[in-house]
């Protein structure tokens, strides 16, 4: 049982390392996708309001599904885990 911990545990650790990795990961492209899209609309202004415009679309994306998709790497992989086991032992 304390093996199952310590994998578990350390699972844990290295699903919340791809987990920060992929949200930054994920966050710098779409500042880019927003800087990009500030250069080809040609919007006119300072950079204060280029800022804002590109902070306004970075909290759209903190509220989008696909942010929230990313919390599938601590679901998908427990769940094959889970299956992987079951099938084994028990199937």
């Amino acid at each position: 049982m304390l093996a199952f911990l310590k994998l578990a545990a350390l699972g844990f650790v290295a699903l919340t390392v791809v987990y920060i990795s992929l949200s930054f990961y994920s966050r710098a492209v779409r500042r880019d996708k927003l800087e990009a899209q500030w250069e080809a609309d040609g919007f006119e202004g300072d950079e204060e309001t280029r800022q804002s415009f590109i902070e306004d679309g970075l909290v759209e994306y903190d509220k989008s599904l696909r942010r929230k998709l990313i919390l599938g790497v601590y679901v998908v992989p427990v769940i094959v885990i889970t299956a992987v086991v079951y099938f084994t032992n028990f199937h």
